[in-house]
């Protein structure tokens, strides 16, 4: 069986995949055209989030068995249509899910103690206590939407804190002994810090726009470490303007590229140069997941996966 790398990732998925007895070609620069050409010779693929699999590109692949991608979301593929020619999709969310909570642990503790703000303002020969007095965490609601591998991590984070855990997502029963699950309209009334945790989907793009935000009965902080597009961003600002969002922490942008790999490449927004500039907001570079320990786990369960795959349709597909 031949897989098709388009990705650099931990040398350990090439090596155990080799020694699985698969074959292992890369390709780390060529157009997506370019690949288009010659992927009818491959039974797998390894990607990224390069660039995106799309029909065109699925109806080259004839012989294609399985897609791995080495991460979470699997919004960079066509999965209607690769699920209708029999393409398996295999994703990685186990591997990353502790490193995005932690991350957003990380994110909100900042946030709270301004230590961004008190960080920037010793270095440059400041010392204002007051201005950055902190407050804590313990006697909050924290609020998480999304309650599946990621959710789940930052709820057992906050374990060591006494705080209240409420999850709201579309799937019923997914609440735990770490989050108690609710509707939306108590998950808007209750909440202090609203943490994202969800795919990409038509249902949560924009979905943090201003009627979303005017809902809460509090001004609450938000943190974002899942998809940029979840969130209006020109709505966001105004919310930090009036107070109604305290302050933010954002992971990931609405102006991120579609390969995760830039933010965009024409002038910057306005609402953009807003957070850019707000004290109460702290940006990171979509790498809540982006850990050492993540891109050796995120490789392993694609290998396990693949693994697992090629012994249950081997009797389907004998060439595994």
């Amino acid at each position: 069986m031949k897989i098709l790398h388009l990705d650099t990732n931990h040398p350990l998925l090439i090596n155990q995949l080799s020694v699985l007895g698969f074959d292992n070609d890369e390709d780390y620069t060529s157009s997506k055209e370019a690949i288009e050409t010659k992927i009818h010779h491959y039974d797998g693929i390894i990607i990224r989030s390069r660039f995106s699999i799309d029909r065109q590109f699925l109806d080259a692949a004839k012989k294609l068995i399985f897609i791995g991608r080495v991460g979470a979301g699997l919004e960079n593929i066509d999965g209607d249509y690769a699920q209708k020619k029999g393409v398996h999709l295999i994703a990685a969310p186990e591997g990353n899910r502790n490193a995005v909570g932690e991350h957003a642990l990380g994110m909100l503790l900042s946030l709270f103690n301004k230590l961004n703000k008190a960080d920037q303002e010793v270095r440059s020969g400041q010392w204002f206590r007051e201005a950055n007095r902190g407050i804590e965490l313990d006697g909050k609601t924290v609020g998480l939407i999304g309650y599946g591998n990621m959710g789940k991590a930052f709820a057992k984070k906050l374990r060591g804190f006494d705080t209240e855990v409420l999850c709201y997502d579309i799937k019923t029963n997914v609440g735990d002994e770490n989050a108690r699950q609710v509707s939306l309209k108590e998950f808007q009334e209750s909440t202090d810090v609203v943490s994202l945790h969800t795919p990409q989907t038509p249902l949560t793009l924009g979905m943090v726009n201003t009627d979303f935000i005017d809902a809460f009965s509090k001004p609450f902080w938000l943190i974002n470490t899942a998809r940029g597009k979840s969130v209006v961003t020109k709505d966001l600002v105004v919310a930090l303007k009036s107070g109604k969002v305290l302050g933010a922490g954002l992971d990931v942008l609405e102006y991120e590229k579609s390969s995760f790999e830039a933010l965009f490449t024409s002038e910057i927004p306005e609402a953009f140069q807003y957070l850019i500039n707000a004290e109460n907001v702290l940006l990171t570079p979509h790498v809540a997941g982006w850990t050492v320990e993540s891109k050796e786990k995120l490789a392993q369960t694609i290998v396990d996966k693949i693994e697992a795959l090629s012994k249950s349709v081997a009797q389907q597909h004998p060439m595994i």
